[in-house]
């Protein structure tokens, strides 16, 4: 039997109808689902921390690692050099001035030593052989001067009586001329005599000084090598405390100059702190500063920087206040919080695990009802320790979420449960 063509392209064009149907009806489902809002992703309640925003006085702190030092350390250091014989004490032993904390040996600072005494005495014998000397000089020259004297006095003599004879015509002028020339003679020689005894003084004197001066120099030569070797005998010298270092061993040589031993005075300690190269710039001389020694906390103030930067970080001295905790000895590693400015009547919340200051980040605001958390672009200005102020974008009283939500970077809520 024949089958009609109109049937066939009717049901042929119903099918085409029911395909175009079903198809713009996923479509229509498709699109309407992408608009629908994307389904929360849940955090546990538990592995998150959060804070409310507060408005107040905010303390900014910084927060560095150190340990504690001495406030004084002596350094002994090597006179001479040597090698070492014997050791009396070894760290951490309580030493006085007098406290002998190792000896030395050097045969040739003792011989150095012998030969200055020898010098020395050399120049006192000389000193005085000079002596006898330049006064049996001065003897003689006053012997001499004796004699011009006499023979003066004795031509003055004979003058006067050749004048008298000549008077009475007894006497030749030769004989008067020789007479006169003959106390001119000794009254010259007479005031040589003299002018050499008067020079001579001058001269004893000054040669005696000489020596002596001589003798000062070669006994402060002979001191200072008497010194040498007493340095061999290494003590630990005033004030004393306790004796922190001491590298050497028996037969070791050392040289002078070197350090042979550093000796700390108890009970007067300083923290050193290693602030973060970032964190100084706000640090300033005078700051309060609180140590925790682990064993309690003991106050200070800053009282030096560290001009250069070692490893990342300043060196900040901190002067202890008070009474330390018990426990507290010198090389202790100790925690420093440093306040370094108190901001009032700004708003604030605990520092974000992600959030630094002078930026803005994107925090979990929670919702009213505690369960959801929706992010809010948050600005942040100047940070302590543990808190951070907050510029814009919070109120007081909104809570946020704190802790690391890096995983959820690419959410705008999360649901907390």
């Amino acid at each position: 039997m024949d089958i009609p063509r109109q049937n066939a392209s009717n049901k042929k064009r119903k099918r085409i109808l029911i395909g175009s149907a079903a198809a713009a009806g996923l479509l229509l489902t498709t699109l309407a689902l992408g608009r629908l809002p994307q389904a929360a992703p849940t955090v546990e309640k538990a592995t998150v921390w959060t804070d409310s925003v507060r408005r107040g006085t905010m303390l900014r702190q910084v927060r560095a690692p150190g340990t504690l030092v001495p406030e004084q350390i002596q350094y002994v250091s090597a006179v001479t050099a040597g090698r070492v014989e014997q050791i009396a004490v070894r760290p951490p032993a309580a030493v006085t001035p007098g406290t002998v904390l190792l000896e030395l040996s050097n045969p040739d600072v003792q011989l150095e030593a012998l030969d200055a005494d020898r010098q020395l005495v050399a120049a006192q014998a000389q000193l005085a052989s000079l002596g006898m000397q330049l006064r049996t000089g001065r003897l003689s020259q006053e012997g001499a001067q004796a004699t011009a004297r006499s023979e003066y006095e004795e031509a003055k003599r004979t003058l006067t009586l050749t004048e008298a004879l000549d008077k009475k015509g007894m006497a030749t002028p030769m004989e008067l001329q020789r007479a006169r020339d003959r106390v001119e003679e000794t009254r010259t020689r007479l005031e040589a005599e003299q002018d050499r005894l008067k020079i001579m003084g001058g001269s004893v004197q000054d040669q005696l000084d000489l020596q002596r001066r001589q003798i000062e120099r070669l006994r402060a030569i002979s001191k200072f090598q008497q010194e040498r070797v007493a340095s061999m005998r290494v003590t630990a010298g005033a004030p004393g405390g306790v004796l922190q270092t001491l590298p050497l061993e028996l037969g070791q040589w050392v040289t002078p100059g070197q350090v042979l031993a550093t000796i700390a005075q108890p009970g007067r300690l300083k923290a050193v702190l290693r602030v973060p190269e970032t964190q100084a710039k706000d640090v300033v001389l005078g700051q309060p500063v609180s140590i925790d020694t682990r064993n309690g906390t003991v106050d200070g103030k800053v009282m030096r920087i560290d001009p250069a930067v070692q490893g990342g970080t300043v060196t900040v001295e901190v002067a202890l206040v008070g009474e330390l905790p018990k426990g507290a000895r010198p090389d202790l590693s100790v925690d420093g919080t440093i306040e370094v400015e108190r901001l009032v009547n700004v708003l604030y919340v605990g520092r974000p695990a992600y959030g630094q200051p002078e930026s803005t980040v994107g925090l979990f605001k929670l919702d009213p009802d505690g369960v959801t958390a929706r992010r809010v672009n948050v600005k942040l200005g100047r940070s302590s320790v543990n808190t951070i102020e907050v510029v814009q974008g919070l109120n007081p009283g909104d809570r946020v979420i704190i802790s690391d939500m890096s995983q959820w970077e690419n959410v705008d809520r999360v649901k907390l449960k």
